[in-house]
């Protein structure tokens, strides 16, 4: 299947854009001219017509009887000689024609075959086009008042008012073209100005390396013309920050899982090794133990981190629901029992007779629970050993604390264990670990809105790990969508 055909570029858009629209505006602007000009045009020429015709209505006598004509008719003449009726007629590119008529419409004087034309009531003259020998005429007929009454009409041909709007089509066209000429040449000019800082920013991102995920150099945005241009590199500066920081984030997770396997592994190749090398049963049976050991710790370790990673990752599209705290944690509590009896430590539970409704997720208040009994089983090893469970209500927060009598921390260690990779002096001689659960807690607790605290014992040493949860409200049920 061949490829779609390319999209023009948007310089080449917006010059097409630029150029139709000019020469819109110029085929416009030459019919508002041709219009404009053929109504003044028309004006002027008529009132010369008009002027001409007055002047020959005042050349026009009245005197004595025309027995003709019946009795006490008036006689009316036209006091022109054959010269000045050439004159009248004469023009250097029209052909003029003019007639005299009576008030009974009777010819005076002039061309017989010159009718007038109908003048309308209360209007002394009137304007109106003829078809006179194959030529148009433009034809004027003027009434004029007294004892008697005549009218004049005078009609000239329309050769030279059509060459003058000629003219000035072609004129104030070519002036409009050259002007649109030099304003198309700006204004591509200036659209290619204006698109030069796109053109270097997308070469910039072209030549760039994949592995330079390093913010674009300030002169690109800047110097822009734009503050478009400029809000595109901050957004591709943006772009290039989070895509550097998810990069960071899986080489991270990549580097502690190899740095964190790598005792383990080493630990099982040499049993291995070393069991291989024995015939003595006692020893392999010695050797597989711990081999499995070590297995069992490589596999929390990875779970850990994929949990930590999942959480790291979690938070934008998290539903978070009513959830009974109570018979989450008694649930909890009863798996844990019988790893608690195994190592001889005391697990009890303190508050769960109460009903709790918290706005969380299930999985994560699991994964909070069991990340603090395992700390608790492993480190808060007192004489004797003791664990409690509590479930309280404090100001708007349900409040789900695991407390131990082992070596408990300071305030500066308790801040530094929320910190992954981060295990105190306890941790590191007991040689467990990877100093993540405490984080995952952390982050599990802030995905749901709450916090985790670490505090000293009240009564005697120990540490107390506190996870402050918000409670739900009294309209949101079990099936109450979160955010």
């Amino acid at each position: 299947m061949p490829p779609a055909p390319r999209p023009p570029a948007l310089r080449q858009r917006l010059g097409r854009r630029v150029l139709l629209s000019l020469l819109l505006v110029w085929g416009l602007g030459s019919a508002i001219v041709l219009g404009v000009g053929n109504h003044f045009v028309a004006q002027a020429f008529d009132r010369a017509l008009l002027d001409d015709a007055h002047a020959l209505a005042a050349l026009v006598r009245s005197g004595g009887l025309d027995e003709r004509h019946g009795p006490g008719a008036s006689a009316l003449r036209l006091e022109l000689t054959p010269r000045e009726v050439d004159l009248l007629r004469f023009d250097q590119s029209e052909t003029v024609w003019f007639a005299v008529y009576g008030p009974d419409g009777r010819f005076i004087a002039g061309d017989h075959d010159l009718a007038p034309s109908s003048i309308a009531p209360g209007s002394s003259h009137a304007f109106s086009q003829l078809l006179r020998a194959g030529q148009d005429l433009r034809r004027v007929s003027l009434h004029t008042a007294g004892t008697p009454s005549f009218t004049v009409v005078m009609a000239q041909t329309t050769t030279e008012r059509t060459h003058l709007l000629r003219r000035l089509l072609v004129y104030a066209g070519l002036a409009q073209l050259w002007l649109l000429v030099v304003l198309g040449s700006w204004l591509l000019r200036g659209i290619d100005r204006e698109l030069r800082p796109l053109t270097t920013l997308q070469d910039a991102v072209d030549r760039r390396d994949a592995a330079d995920l390093a913010p674009l150099p300030p002169a690109l945005t800047q110097q822009a013309g734009s503050s478009d241009v400029q809000r595109l590199g901050e957004a591709l500066d943006g772009l290039l920050a989070r895509v550097q920081h998810s990069l960071h984030a899986q080489r991270e997770f990549a580097g502690n899982v190899a740095h964190e396997l790598r005792t383990p592994l080493a630990g099982i190749r040499a049993q291995a090794a070393h069991a291989l090398a024995q015939s003595d049963p006692a020893v392999w049976r010695s050797e597989l133990q711990g081999i499995a050991e070590s297995e069992q710790r490589a596999s929390r370790t990875v779970d850990q981190l994929l949990a930590l990673a999942r959480a790291a990752e979690g938070g934008t599209a998290l539903a978070l629901q009513a959830v009974p705290l109570h018979t989450l944690v008694r649930d909890v509590l009863l798996r844990f029992l019988p790893r608690a009896d195994a190592l001889g430590v005391d697990l009890g539970a303190d508050g769960l007779e109460q009903a709790v409704q918290v706005r969380a997720h299930t999985a994560l208040i699991e994964g909070i629970l069991n990340n603090l009994l395992d700390n608790a089983l492993r480190y808060g090893r007192g004489q004797p050993p003791r664990i409690t469970v509590a479930l309280q209500v404090r100001e708007g927060h349900a409040v789900l604390s695991v407390a131990d009598n082992g070596p408990g921390v300071d305030a500066a260690l308790a801040l530094q264990l929320q910190q992954r990779w981060a295990q105190g002096d306890h941790g590191v001689r007991l040689g467990q670990g990877a100093g993540l659960g405490l984080s995952i807690v952390s982050r599990y607790a802030q995905l749901m809105g709450g916090r985790l605290a670490l505090e000293p014992a009240p009564l005697g040493p120990g540490l107390v790990a506190s996870a402050w949860l918000p409670i739900a409200g009294p309209t949101e049920g079990p099936g109450a969508a979160g955010v």
